[in-house]
C-alpha cells in the first residue's frame, strides 16, 4: 500500500520570479493547461496583489482550468487575502495560500513585529481566508531557520484557525537533507494536529539540495511537495518538478509513496516552459537535460546496446522521449559505430568498417559530435568510392592579403610520394593546379559547389566538382571540416575516376 503525495506546482508564481522572466496571460494559460495534462494536483497561479497583470492571469487560469486546485498567494494582511480571493474565486477548486515570516532574523529585521503579533497576524489571515473558501494553506516563511517551539506554536494556531495545508519552507535553501527530514518528523511528534492536515514542503536550491531535502521530507511524512518545472524560481531556484517526480517514481518501493503525475508529459512540459520563459535547460540537467539519456563513452554505449538497464535507471519513453541517444565522438567504440551505421541502413564488410572507423576517429578529433549526416559522408567517401590511383597525403596552403595564394600538395601512388607547389587565384585553385601538375591531367571546370553537412560551425564541408577530362564529364566529391581540403579531395576524386 502506497501513500499519495500531492504535487504543488509554483512555476507560474515562484518560477516567474526568476530574473528576466515575464509571462503574459496567454503564456501562463498555455503552461497551466500543460500542467493539467502533466497531472499536477495544485497550480499556484500567481500573487495577485503584486500587479494587475498577475491578477488577470490568476483570474484567467481560475476560470479555464478544470481538475487541479488553483492556488492564489497572499501575505498575511487583509488587502492581500481579499485580492487573492477575487482572483481565484471562479476556480472549480480554489485555494488561498497565505504566509508570514517566522525566523528571528526576518521578524526582527524585515517584519519588525513581536512574535505574539506574528501569531495574531497569521491567525487573522487564515480566518479571513477561511471566510472565502475551505481550502487554506499556511506557510511560516524561513521555517528551517525559525525557533522550533515558535514554529510549533504558530502552526498549531494556524491549524486551529482553519488551515487545511501547512507548508514548511526552506526559504533560503539552508537545510541539509538529514536535518530537514528530522524537522518534519519532530514537528509531527510535537504537534499531533499535523496528522489532520496536509504537510507540505517548499525547498529552495541555494546549496543544490532542494530535491534531496524534499525527498527526505517525504520519507518523514510530508504529503505535498512544492516545486517548479525545470527548477525555476528565486535565486538558484526551487525543487525541480521533473526530478522529484522521478525520484518518487523510481524509488517508490523504498519511499512507499505515489503521485498523480503522468510521466510521459514531463519532457514536453519542460520544453514548453523553457521556450516560453527563455530559460534554456542545461545540457547535463537530470531527467530533461539534452544529455540525460545520451551516451558518449564507448564502454557505456556498448552496455546500453546490449541491455538498456546497464547504464539507465529510467526508460526515456517513460518521460515522453523516443529513445536513448548514442552520441558518437572520440570516446566511442566500434560496437556503437557499427550499430549506428546499421540504424542508417549500412551493412559493411569488416574491411569496409575498418576504413570507415579510421576516418570516423580522425573526424572525431576535429569536431565534438558526429551526426548521422557525417556518417553518410564517411560511408560515401571511404566505402562507396572507387579504388584510388592517387591518394592525398598532405596539403599545405599559404594565403596572405595582397599576395597570390600557394599550395603544396603531396600525393601517394604505388608506395611513392610526389610533391608539387603551385600558385593560384585562390587557395582552392592553387591546390587543384598542384594536383593537376602531379597527375599530369588537364581539366576544365564545369561546376563547383560546397555545402555544410550539418548546421553547426564545426560542420563538415561537402564539395562537389564537375570537370571535363579528356572530353568527358566527371563528377568528384570530397568531404572535410576544412573546405580547401574537401575541394582538393573532390578534384582528386574526379581525376581518379578517369584513371
Amino acid at each position: 500500500m502506497t501513500d499519495r503525495v500531492y504535487i504543488f506546482d509554483t512555476t507560474l508564481r515562484d518560477g516567474e520570479q526568476s530574473p528576466g522572466i515575464s509571462l503574459n496571460v496567454r503564456e501562463k494559460l498555455e503552461i497551466a493547461e500543460q500542467l493539467t495534462r502533466l497531472g499536477v494536483d495544485i497550480i499556484e497561479a500567481g500573487f495577485p496583489i503584486t500587479s494587475p497583470g498577475d491578477f488577470e492571469a490568476v483570474s484567467a487560469i481560475a476560470k479555464k482550468i478544470k481538475g487541479p486546485v488553483v492556488a492564489s498567494l497572499a501575505r498575511a494582511v487583509n488587502p492581500d487575502i481579499d485580492r487573492a480571493w477575487e482572483a481565484v474565486k471562479a476556480a472549480e477548486r480554489p485555494r488561498i495560500h497565505t504566509f508570514i515570516m517566522t525566523s528571528d532574523v526576518q521578524i526582527e529585521h524585515q517584519l519588525r513585529k513581536s512574535k505574539d503579533e506574528v501569531v495574531e497576524m497569521a491567525v487573522a489571515a487564515v480566518k479571513r481566508a477561511k471566510g472565502y473558501c475551505d481550502d487554506i494553506e499556511f506557510s511560516p516563511m524561513d521555517a528551517t531557520r525559525s525557533d522550533f517551539d515558535f514554529l510549533v506554536q504558530i502552526l498549531d494556531a494556524a491549524i486551529e484557525a482553519g488551515a487545511t495545508t501547512v507548508n514548511i519552507p526552506d526559504t533560503v535553501g539552508y537545510a541539509l537533507p538529514g536535518e530537514f527530514g528530522q524537522l518534519i518528523a519532530s514537528l509531527r511528534e510535537a504537534l499531533p494536529a499535523l496528522n489532520d492536515v496536509i504537510i507540505s514542503v517548499h525547498c529552495h536550491n541555494d546549496l543544490g539540495l532542494a530535491v534531496a531535502n524534499s525527498a527526505a521530507a517525504v520519507a518523514n511524512g510530508a504529503t505535498q511537495v512544492e516545486c517548479a518545472v525545470n527548477g525555476l524560481g528565486e535565486r538558484a531556484g526551487n525543487t525541480s518538478l521533473e526530478e522529484i517526480a522521478m525520484v518518487l517514481e523510481v524509488r517508490k518501493a523504498e519511499l512507499g509513496v505515489t503521485t498523480g503525475i503522468r510521466h510521459q508529459e514531463i519532457s514536453r512540459t519542460s520544453r514548453l516552459v523553457s521556450n516560453l520563459t527563455g530559460y534554456p535547460v542545461q545540457y547535463n540537467k537530470a531527467i530533461v537535460g539534452r544529455n540525460a539519456f545520451a551516451h558518449s563513452s564507448g564502454i557505456h554505449q556498448d552496455g546500453v546496446i546490449k541491455h538498456r538497464t546497464t547504464y539507465e535507471i529510467i526508460d526515456p519513453k517513460m518521460i515522453g522521449l523516443e529513445e536513448s541517444r548514442l552520441v558518437l565522438g572520440k570516446t566511442s567504440g566500434r560496437h556503437a559505430f557499427r550499430t549506428q551505421l546499421a540504424s542508417l541502413g549500412y551493412e559493411l564488410e569488416d574491411s569496409e568498417l575498418e576504413r570507415a572507423f579510421k576516418q570516423f576517429k580522425a573526424l572525431a578529433d576535429k569536431k565534438a559530435e558526429i551526426t548521422n549526416e557525417d556518417l553518410d559522408a564517411i560511408v560515401a567517401e571511404e566505402v562507396r568510392t572507387i579504388e584510388e590511383t592517387y591518394k592525398l597525403e598532405s596539403l599545405s596552403v599559404t594565403s596572405t592579403t595582397g599576395m597570390s595564394p600557394s599550395a603544396t600538395v603531396k600525393l601517394g601512388r604505388d608506395g611513392q610520394t610526389m610533391s608539387e607547389t603551385s600558385d593560384g587565384d585562390g587557395p582552392v585553385d592553387a591546390a587543384c593546379r598542384a594536383i593537376s601538375a602531379i597527375t599530369k591531367t588537364e581539366t576544365k571546370l564545369i561546376s563547383y559547389s560546397v555545402s555544410a553537412i550539418t548546421g553547426d560551425l564545426d560542420a563538415q564541408g561537402d564539395v562537389t566538382i564537375n570537370l571535363e577530362i579528356d572530353g568527358k564529364n566527371v563528377l568528384g566529391r570530397g568531404v572535410s571540416t576544412d573546405i580547401i581540403e574537401a575541394s582538393a579531395k573532390a578534384y582528386l576524386n574526379a581525376i581518379n575516376k578517369t584513371l
